[in-house]
């Protein structure tokens, strides 16, 4: 697992960002916001491996259920390009599909399971 430098971007391009990450092994999600955004994400990494370029402010915050978790989405297009991970607070993953030059379809993936770490009913 070698990691590269990416650039990558939410759809409409407000949120422009690069990170220090390795594609494989890359990975899903069950927990309830994972199985519906259907994102395939990055293996683990530490903030200080992404770098937004531009478009801070375009990026609007989702948490739910614990609230550790802190899930970015664009304001404009609604694309998730990363988020910060509720196991671990100080991991980070990117959506593979925001990724420039990398086709998420030509990946295999490992499922995390998610589900198992959330505490309300329905969450």
């Amino acid at each position: 697992m070698s990691a590269d430098l990416l650039q990558g971007s939410c759809h409409c391009g407000a949120v422009r960002f690069e990170v220090h990450v390795a594609i494989v092994p890359a990975g899903r999600c069950n927990c309830s916001l994972c199985r519906r955004k259907g994102a395939l994400m990055t293996p683990l990494f530490p903030a200080s491996q992404l770098k937004i370029l531009s478009g801070e402010d375009a990026l609007t915050l989702y948490q739910f259920n614990t609230r550790v978790a802190r899930h970015y989405f664009c304001k404009h297009c609604g694309i998730y390009p990363f988020h910060q991970t509720r196991k671990d607070p100080q991991q980070w993953r990117v959506n593979i599909g925001c990724l420039e030059g990398v086709d998420p379809y030509s990946l295999e993936a490992g499922l995390a399971d998610g589900a198992s770490l959330s505490v309300l009913e329905d969450a």
